[in-house]
């Protein structure tokens, strides 16, 4: 006789809305472990310059403001979500700082009254044990999932803190490593003589090959930066076009004083990098009168006053200068019933094509190296503030470096007005010529330090001035393309996009179009709104077809978050493409997904095997000294900071995820994968230290969306 066993009913749990169905049996609880608000997250900008130490403080979760029992205020709640404000980020250095020129094996300068050692044996015996990055094949899928260190270390007997086993990933990748007896995997490209000589190790053919393959280009030198803080840098397409918008704007061109001996020049001051204007006024931009590299300062009240010459360059002859097109621009004139025309520009041919979007700290180029390695086609640098360029501002200007990888690369400008940005496009033009393919102008920015200046989502509301904007920026680029990125509005119910949009590419000849499918009020508190894409599309694609025009490529975004979400948004709305911003945050993967038109249940140790490829490809770019080891691991923990909310797609009870679900409270299918599911930054730091050693006493982690950060905010890598 047969006895039946009953099969247990599946379990069947009731989730809060808004919150992933993870499946039963990985449950912990259904109460959201974490609430990131990425409204609020996005609300600074690590190219801001001023940080409101005032607001962080109002806005501490710990403050004990309020009721001391019970239910928490609303405002105590809100200040418990959202972005940690007065972020601070230090240095880690040596204790025994080695002079660089002596580290590289060269002359100091300097000699003995250099205020860095010059004794390399020294150096080495003070230094930090060597660094080694282990396959992750060596990793446990169970704590303590590093491997012992100290095993697989070969010590050098005379220079202890040496590892003969380790791997430097510079030299693994260029054939030399530029950091010299200050990189912290010297034993990997070092030679001791028998004699005990010191001297470090290159491989030419390596070199050699890695001169296409892995140097970064778009370095703008420390001249070019002076030059643009002394203001003595030449803008001759853009001063002669910002004229001429003085002059149709009715403001007479007078005769400017010229100095003689007996004239006091005051010299303009330098900006100050606090200050988060975009610009000076376009009645402010200093002049240079003809035989003087001095510019001339012009009082705030005046109207820029031009020296009359016999002969005046318009910016047609200039064009034609430095382009050798005889042909000019002569159907340039911004006038309604003559639309732009710029046939010498680069088409764009995006259809089909993965672009990642330009996305703030976390968008580096270590992290688009990654995403190109996953699929991404077209990437474009970090958005960079047009007055901090002008200003000759390095952290600025290093926004601009590309990869060789990067097969289709831009750089994106946020600005207020003419006179900012078309210079700043002039110069771009220039110091990167034969290394950028567009310039993306920022039209969709919603943090409000952004829009109060009148720059990124602000100049929808001014759509005349964008105009202007976008036929100086063509100009002064050349051939290089113009693309824009904005939002459906500024307000709530006042779309207007479909108006705009069509004389984006027809009069003013954008080169590509990305419309994010919110408003600016509505931030990320919304899904994004889809058919109004769509029927923006076609107000593009009518207007091309009446005019007889090529098409532009037209890219969506917002709430991508799957193969199922991209192709299905390009097949309804007739976009080329998708621009993916937080879903490639939280899943770089994706673009690999969109590419085989699947949903990939990665597994924890596949997404440890590109954690550790963005370890050695941070070591490249921001170096494998101490300094970059630190920069490497703040910037590895800032992506750990989106990268912990993904919930694998096995764990679900429906698929595809959704990216505004908040997960549950769950467990991994291992410890490991419970350990990158963690939102507790004191694991992302772990995380980071299983391929860039232990983390410094000094050293701290603020992660941008509020959570319990890591260490003090003393000494930040």
């Amino acid at each position: 006789m047969e006895i039946e066993t009953a099969v247990p009913a599946p379990i069947r749990v009731s989730y809060p809305l808004g919150t992933a169905p993870v499946k039963a049996e990985y449950l912990i609880s259904t109460k959201p472990q974490y609430i990131a608000d990425d409204d609020a997250a996005e609300g600074t900008t690590s190219n801001t310059r001023s940080r409101d130490v005032r607001d962080a403080r109002d806005s501490d979760p710990r403050d004990s403001r309020g009721p001391a029992r019970g239910k928490l205020t609303k405002e105590q709640k809100k200040a418990q979500r959202g972005a940690n404000k007065g972020r601070k980020f230090g240095k880690v250095r040596d204790e025994l700082d080695l002079c660089w020129k002596i580290a590289n094996g060269s002359i100091c300068e300097f000699g003995e009254e250099c205020r860095f050692t010059h004794d390399i044996p020294a150096y080495l015996n003070a230094k930090t044990h060597d660094l080694n990055i282990p396959e992750v094949s060596q990793i446990s899928d169970s704590p303590p999932f590093a491997p012992d260190f100290s095993a697989l270390r070969k010590s050098h007997p005379d220079y202890p803190s040496l590892d003969l086993n380790t791997t430097c990933p510079v030299f693994a990748e260029t054939g030399e490593c530029r950091y010299g007896f200050k990189c912290r995997f010297l034993g990997g490209h070092i030679r001791i003589s028998d004699s005990g000589e010191l001297s470090l190790v290159g491989d030419e053919d390596k070199k050699a090959r890695a001169a296409l393959t892995a140097h970064e280009v778009n370095f703008v030198g420390a001249d070019v930066q002076r030059m643009l803080r002394s203001r003595k840098y030449p803008f001759p397409v853009a001063d002669e076009y910002i004229r001429q918008l003085a002059i149709e704007n009715g403001e007479s061109a007078k005769p400017k004083p010229v100095p003689t001996a007996n004239s006091v020049i005051i010299a303009e001051p330098e900006q100050d990098m606090n200050d988060f204007e975009m610009g000076p006024a376009e009645s402010e931009v200093p002049q240079v009168v003809p035989g003087s590299e001095v510019p001339q300062v012009v009082p705030e009240s005046k109207v820029p006053q031009v020296v009359a010459e016999p002969e005046v360059l318009t910016v047609d002859k200039v064009v034609e200068l430095r382009t050798g097109d005889a042909n000019g621009s002569s159907s340039q004139v911004d006038s309604p019933d003559a639309p732009v025309r710029f046939a010498e520009k680069k088409r764009l041919h995006w259809e089909g094509k993965t672009y990642l979007a330009p996305l703030t700290t976390v968008g580096n180029l270590p992290f688009r190296r990654v995403c190109v390695d996953l699929g991404a086609d077209i990437t474009c640098g970090e958005m960079g503030l047009a007055s901090s360029f002008l200003a000759g501002s390095k952290e600025e200007w290093s926004l601009v470096r590309r990869h060789p990888s990067e097969s289709i690369f831009g750089i994106q400008l946020a600005g207020n007005k003419p006179a900012n940005l078309v210079p700043t496009a002039e110069v771009i033009a220039k110091e990167c010529a034969g290394n950028v393919d567009f310039v993306d102008l920022n039209c969709g920015c919603p943090i409000d330090l952004v829009f109060k200046t009148g720059s990124g989502s602000a100049l929808l509301d001014t759509v005349g001035k964008l105009g202007k904007i976008l036929i100086g920026m063509n100009k002064a680029l050349g051939e290089i393309p113009v693309t824009v990125k904005l939002r459906t509005g500024v307000k709530d119910g006042r779309n207007m996009a479909h108006k705009l949009m069509p004389r984006l590419s027809t009069e003013w000849n954008a080169g590509c179009i990305t419309l994010h499918g919110r408003t600016r009020q509505q931030r990320y508190t919304r899904l994004a709104d889809w058919d109004y894409i769509k029927q923006c599309v076609q107000a593009v694609r009518a207007r091309e077809a009446d005019e007889d025009l090529p098409p532009v490529p037209i890219f969506g975004g917002g709430d991508c978050f799957s193969s199922h979400d991209y192709w299905n948004n390009v097949e309804n709305t007739g976009v080329d493409g998708i621009m993916v911003a937080r879903g490639a945050l939280i899943k770089p993967w994706i673009f690999t997904e969109i590419k085989e038109r699947r949903e990939w249940d990665i597994s924890a140790r596949e997404r440890l095997d590109w954690i550790r490829k963005y370890a050695e490809y941070g070591l490249n770019h921001f170096g494998s000294d101490t300094t970059g080891v630190n920069s490497t691991r703040r910037y590895l923990c800032e992506a750990l900071s989106f990268q912990y909310r993904y919930v694998p797609i096995g764990l679900l009870e429906q698929l595809p995820g959704r990216i505004n679900d908040r997960a549950p409270a769950f467990r991994g299918r291992n410890e490991l994968e419970s350990l990158l599911a963690s939102p507790d930054s004191q694991d992302w730091v772990k995380v980071s230290e299983m391929f860039l050693g232990p983390a410094p006493e000094t050293w701290s982690f603020t992660p941008k969306h509020k959570s319990n950060a890591y260490g003090t905010e003393e000494g930040q890598g």
